[in-house]
C-alpha cells in the first residue's frame, strides 16, 4: 500500500510541474463556463434599430417609448429616406427598422386599425426573428393596453420584410460562417505543424544553412498551403453556390480577393505558432483548441458580438475570423463593393502584416 501511494503521489507531482496539463484540466473548463454562463448569449441586446416615424403623432410616440423603455435595442431616431435607409442596412449600421406611416393615429381613431413596417436585416435570420418577435409583442402589448379603452378595438398590423433573404432560407445565415471558420481552421492547421516538423525530423539544420533567409523560408513554407486552401475556398463556394443555392450577390473578384487576404493572414499565425512550439503536437493542440473556440464564439458567427460583455467585444477584434466574417456577409449575402469593407480589409491586412514580422523577429537562425 505504501508503494502505491509513494506512486500516486509522484504521480501527482508530474501533472503539477506539468503547466499545459495544468490549463486543460483547469483553465478550458473555468474559460468554457464562463463564456458558456456569463457572456455569450442569444437573447437580444443592444440590437440597433432606427425608428423612422412619418407620422409623429402620439400614438407612434407612445410605441416608441415603449420600444425604448424595453432596454432591448439601441434606437436611432433620426428620419431617413428610403435610399438612406438601405445604405444604413448594407455598411450593417443598424440590424431593425421601424417605420411609422404619415397618419398613423389618425387611422386608427378612425379605421379602427394602422399598419407598422418592420424591416430586418435577415443574413442573421435567428436574431431577426427574436427582434421581431420583440417588437411584435410590443406593439400588441400597447394595442391590447388602448383597446381596454375602446369600444371597438383598434388593430395594429406589424407588417414584416427581409431584406437579403426573403425567403427565410438558413443558408445564407450559416455558410459566411462556416467558411470562415473552416478556412481558419484548415490553414492554421496545416500551416501550425510546417516548421515544427523540419525541427522534429532533423531537417531544419539544413534549410538554416542554405542561403534562403528566414522570410523566403517563412513564404516558401507557406506558398502551397495557400494554392490548397484557394482550392478549399473554390469547393465552398461551389456548394454554396450549386448546392445550397446561395449565389454570390457581390462582386466574385473581390470575394476571392478578400478571402485570399484572410487565408494569408490564417497561414501567417499557422507559422508562427510553429515557429514557437517544439512538438507537432502542441502545435496541433494550439492550433486546433485555441483557434476552434475563438472562430465559433467570438467571430459574430454563432452569438451576437453586442451582446457580450465590452472586454471580450475589445478581443474579438483581434481575430482575423471576425473580420472575414462580416466581408462575407457583405459581399456574398448583401452585394456591397468595396467601399463597404474596406475598414476590415485594412484590419485584417494589419493583422496578416503583423503577424508576418513577429515571425520573421521570432525566427531562430541557430537551434541552439
Amino acid at each position: 500500500m505504501k508503494q502505491f501511494l509513494s506512486f500516486v503521489k509522484k504521480e501527482f507531482r508530474h501533472v503539477l510541474r506539468d503547466r499545459r496539463v495544468l490549463l486543460i484540466l483547469f483553465g478550458m473548463p473555468i474559460a468554457q463556463v464562463l463564456l458558456f454562463g456569463f457572456a455569450l448569449s442569444n437573447e437580444i441586446k443592444n440590437t440597433k434599430i432606427v425608428i423612422v416615424d412619418y407620422a409623429k403623432d402620439y400614438a407612434s410616440q407612445q410605441i416608441t417609448t415603449k420600444i425604448a423603455a424595453s432596454q432591448y435595442f439601441d434606437i436611432d431616431k433620426n428620419l431617413l429616406s428610403h435610399d438612406q435607409l438601405l445604405a444604413a442596412f448594407k455598411k450593417g449600421d443598424i440590424k431593425e427598422a421601424v417605420i411609422f406611416p404619415v397618419n398613423f393615429a389618425e387611422d386608427l381613431s378612425h379605421q379602427n386599425q394602422a399598419q407598422i413596417q418592420i424591416i430586418s436585416d435577415a443574413t442573421d435570420l435567428n436574431i431577426s426573428n427574436q427582434v421581431i418577435a420583440y417588437l411584435t409583442n410590443i406593439i400588441l402589448n400597447y394595442q391590447a393596453e388602448q383597446n381596454q379603452l375602446q369600444k371597438i378595438p383598434y388593430r395594429i398590423i406589424p407588417e414584416t420584410r427581409m431584406l437579403y433573404n426573403p425567403e427565410l432560407k438558413g443558408a445564407p445565415n450559416f455558410v459566411p460562417g462556416v467558411m470562415a471558420m473552416v478556412l481558419l481552421l484548415v490553414c492554421v492547421m496545416m500551416t501550425a505543424v510546417a516548421i515544427v516538423k523540419e525541427k522534429e525530423t532533423g531537417t531544419m539544420e539544413v534549410l538554416l544553412v542554405s542561403p534562403m533567409k528566414p522570410w523566403t523560408i517563412i513564404v516558401s513554407k507557406a506558398a502551397p498551403y495557400l494554392i490548397l486552401s484557394l482550392l478549399d475556398l473554390i469547393s465552398i463556394l461551389v456548394l454554396s453556390v450549386f448546392v445550397l443555392n446561395v449565389p454570390v450577390e457581390g462582386s466574385l473578384v473581390l470575394l476571392l480577393a478578400e478571402s485570399t487576404l484572410f487565408i494569408v493572414t490564417c497561414l501567417m499565425l499557422g507559422i508562427l505558432i510553429s515557429i514557437q512550439t517544439s512538438s507537432q503536437q502542441i502545435a496541433m493542440l494550439i492550433s486546433l483548441v485555441g483557434m476552434m473556440m475563438p472562430a465559433m464564439m467570438l467571430s459574430g458567427f454563432m452569438f451576437p458580438i453586442e451582446n457580450m460583455p465590452y472586454a471580450l467585444q475589445l478581443i474579438s477584434n483581434i481575430l482575423p475570423s471576425k473580420w472575414y466574417y462580416i466581408i462575407v456577409k457583405n459581399v456574398m449575402i448583401k452585394g456591397t463593393g468595396f467601399a463597404a469593407v474596406w475598414k476590415e480589409t485594412l484590419i485584417m491586412a494589419g493583422i496578416a502584416m503583423l503577424l508576418f514580422l513577429v515571425s520573421l523577429k521570432k525566427f531562430k537562425i541557430r537551434l541552439q
